[in-house]
């Protein structure tokens, strides 16, 4: 009772007066009546910027949705450019001033009167207030006023907003108008961006992916495996700034290191050019760096005995005389190559001085980066393991279970852990890391980007194998239980009730596995109970996939997966106008009755502060606490 009270002396500092909860009480209850905000869920952007930035501007197809529904007598040529202004309104416009055919001050005034009829028509299911605070920039007053433009019996109202128009024409700050109320548009269109993990790795430009997300106006991130791989190179993990350069080298993305990040790769160049031979199949910095690679994760597995990695100690089995290796299973293959003058046999493990400085030279640039330490921290700032969101669980990679369907308890720290409990353990090991930085903390971070327990991953990968051993049988990398049994209906209700929530009504969104759509392979698992959203921008993929991936969006109306085309260029949508297209609309459920606020998570937490409210007004009615009243001008009574 003593801590309620104390609570309600707080909140009225807040709502100072019962007139003051009278007012946020019917703006509240008022709220709870609107349509619920759209959500975007994306997965495994792995660094494909230009794809992304496009998805990111067209929302997944909405806007071009909701262009078809405003504009109903405009033909496909008008939507397509109108659309491809909203997405590019910088570089659009700026061929529209080098065009001397155009009239532009006619394009000018028909463009606005499009673009504030597509604003109102998207702001309809957001109060007036949250409408406003979304107008950012100099114009948030007048683009305020033009949106609410209503007739009167003398029309005195649109003679008005015809004067504002006439006067952003004749100002010369229509272009700047115009750029506002595309980026208005771009952001009513959705009201929240979800990212399930992987921005980082393969494509060219994960530095630029994360520049575009961290000026997003609300989001939450799910770490994938990948990500936490930065994480480790940022926080000063050898292991993981060498296998950072394992993945750039194979997709050969030296300038998105040297440029983007500032990780100096000289010291690295000069040693492998010195010390291998370049072969045809096999250039010298890769062996130098899959060599590194090799002999730091034989080191944290002799110093990490729990995380059963033994099959890793690969170089114990090397014969480099006959060109061979005997692996675990205890069968001999032949090697790609012999050029491996670095290994000790008598100590394989252990690096050399040469490597040492290399190894000290790639800390030093990934921890001194600025660039990647502010990515990073915006990691850490949005970032979680797990996210449950309007009855959804979104993850990244997987629910660690057992063969037998059941959750893998796996020991953390002198307890055995399952489940929530289990990835609530890694989020803290993940967000310690960044405070303690020590062997065993930096070590963790590895483990949750290769580890077959990680939550993150979720599959036993081979880099000896794959990188240096001839018979593709050994590169199989064994995965968990998990991505068998997320086909049946049973486990994912399970999952769902292991995180609190309602298995008839939720969904597990999960990205991480790229779908073979093109051999017929669908992301609906379990009868619609679990959705894999790979976003499948790596183009590396695309001739596996058939596809470029799928987004999710969960409207008002319905929750849709999208299939879409490889996108070609930023350079020819502008030009061409032309779009990422659905190649196939999966419709996962379409609601009876709209979604509102008050079915949401905002709902729920609108309904507590509801409640919370009528208990202050209660006590000021009862005068139980005291007001704080004011005059007619809001000067507070003393």
């Amino acid at each position: 009772m003593f801590q309620r009270q104390r609570y309600l002396e707080l909140l009225s500092r807040e709502y100072d007066n019962r007139y003051a909860v009278y007012t946020k009480l019917i703006n509240l209850k008022a709220v709870l009546s609107m349509p619920k905000g759209t959500e975007h869920f994306i997965s495994d952007i792995h660094g494909e910027y230009e794809a992304f930035k496009h998805i990111l501007n067209n929302a997944s197809g909405v806007i071009k949705e909701k262009v078809r529904l405003v504009f109903t007598d405009y033909t496909k040529e008008q939507i397509d450019e109108l659309c491809t202004l909203i997405y590019y309104p910088n570089e659009c416009l700026l061929n529209k001033e080098k065009d001397g055919s155009t009239d532009l001050n006619s394009f000018y005034t028909k463009t606005i009167l499009d673009l504030i009829a597509l604003a109102n028509y998207l702001s309809s299911k957001y109060s007036r207030s949250k409408v406003r605070k979304a107008i950012d920039g100099d114009f948030s007053y007048i683009i305020d006023e033009l949106m609410h433009a209503k007739s009167d019996d003398q029309n005195s109202r649109m003679a008005y907003h015809r004067s504002i128009l006439e006067a952003i024409i004749k100002t010369g700050s229509a272009k700047y108008f115009i750029l506002e109320l595309c980026k208005l548009i771009k952001r009513l269109a959705v009201d929240r961006l979800h990212v399930l993990g992987d921005i980082f790795d393969r494509g060219p430009h994960p530095d630029k992916c994360m520049d575009l997300l961290m000026k997003y106006h609300d989001l939450d991130l799910q770490w994938g495996n990948h990500d936490v791989l930065w994480i480790g190179a940022c926080c000063g993990s050898a292991l993981c700034a060498v296998n950072v350069l394992c993945n750039n080298i194979r997709y050969k993305n030296f300038k998105m290191l040297e440029n983007g990040y500032g990780i100096s790769l000289r010291k690295l160049a000069m040693f492998a050019n010195s010390t291998y031979k370049n072969e045809k199949d096999f250039p010298a910095d890769h062996k130098a760096v899959a060599v590194l690679a090799v002999k730091l994760i034989g080191q944290l597995v002799k110093r990490h005995p729990e995380y059963e990695l033994d099959d890793r100690l690969v170089l114990d089995g090397l014969d480099l005389k006959n060109g061979s290796v005997t692996l675990t299973d205890g069968k001999t293959y032949k090697l790609k190559t012999t050029d491996l003058p670095t290994v000790d046999k008598a100590h394989p493990y252990v690096l050399t001085k040469a490597e040492q400085e290399v190894v000290d030279d790639l800390v030093a640039s990934f921890t001194g980066s600025v660039r990647l330490n502010n990515h990073v921290k915006f990691l850490y700032s949005k970032g979680t393991m797990y996210q449950c969101f309007n009855g959804n669980l979104l993850y990244h990679g997987c629910i660690p279970l057992d063969e037998d369907g059941s959750f893998k308890k796996i020991k953390c720290d002198g307890n055995e852990l399952s489940g929530r409990d289990y990835l609530d353990f890694c989020q803290k090991k993940i967000r310690e890391a960044y405070t303690f930085r020590d062997q065993e903390h930096l070590d963790f971070l590895w483990y949750m980007w290769t580890g077959p327990l990680s939550p993150l991953s979720g599959r036993r990968m081979k880099l000896f194998e794959r990188l240096f051993v001839q018979d593709e049988s050994t590169w199989h990398e064994p995965r968990n239980p998990y991505y068998t049994y997320y086909y049946e209906e049973k486990t994912c209700n399970q999952i769902l009730r292991e995180f609190s929530l309602d298995p008839n009504n939720g969904h597990i969104i999960n990205g991480h596995t790229p779908i073979m759509a093109k051999d017929g392979e669908t992301p609906v698992r379990a009868g619609g109970k679990l959705l894999v959203i790979d976003g499948g921008f790596c183009k590396a993929y695309q001739a596996k996939t058939g596809i470029a991936g799928y987004t999710l969006i969960y409207s008002s109306h319905y929750l849709h997966l999208k299939a879409h085309t490889p996108f070609t260029t930023i350079k020819d949508a502008i030009a061409n106008n032309s779009d990422i297209a659905d190649l196939q609309v999966i419709s996962v459920e379409d609601f009876k009755q709209r979604k509102m606020v008050i079915d949401t998570d905002l709902g729920q937490r609108i309904k507590e502060l509801i409640s919370d409210l009528e208990d202050l007004l209660e006590m000021y009615k009862q005068g139980l606490l005291r007001e704080r009243l004011t005059d007619e001008k809001g000067n507070p009574f003393i």
